[in-house]
């Protein structure tokens, strides 16, 4: 017979129950597994923003650049968000920097498929490895002289 936990009833109300335990130093009463887990998926989830983030930013460079007669505002803004929260999300986890090539390799496929979705681009006939220098990604002003 399989029992079923509050963890798996209700994971909020599990969340809350530990925050408890947790803050009247009842140790012996946790959840250890599960908290393990949760704290593992969090960390995980942090990395996966950035490379996600990057996925958005880097295609949108790839539209801007190999797309110019189709340029935008949108992308504009696009372009400056993304590059702002990637920047905020570093700064907050600043761990993650070490990570940032890696992320930078996954986020370009993803930006390629981006690409493939919202341009008549076919993204076998770009660059298959980032074009960017770190310093193009973040950095390389958007000339709002081409949008007019």
């Amino acid at each position: 017979m399989q029992t079923t936990t509050l963890y798996d009833q209700d994971f909020y109300a599990w969340t809350q129950n530990q925050v408890e335990l947790l803050r009247s130093r009842r140790w012996e009463d946790l959840d250890i597994e599960n908290l393990v887990e949760e704290i593992e998926s969090l960390g995980k989830q942090q990395r996966q923003e950035l490379r996600n983030r990057l996925g958005v930013l880097l295609g949108h460079l790839l539209k801007w650049h190999y797309q110019p007669e189709a340029r935008s505002k949108s992308w504009v803004y696009t372009i400056k968000e993304q590059r702002r929260k990637i920047q905020r999300h570093l700064k907050e986890n600043p761990s993650l920097k070490p990570y940032l090539n890696e992320a930078i390799v996954i986020g370009y496929e993803d930006g390629l498929d981006l690409v493939g979705r919202e341009t008549p681009l076919d993204p076998n006939q770009l660059p298959q490895v980032c074009p960017f220098s770190e310093t193009e990604v973040f950095e390389e002003p958007v000339d709002w002289e081409s949008l007019k």
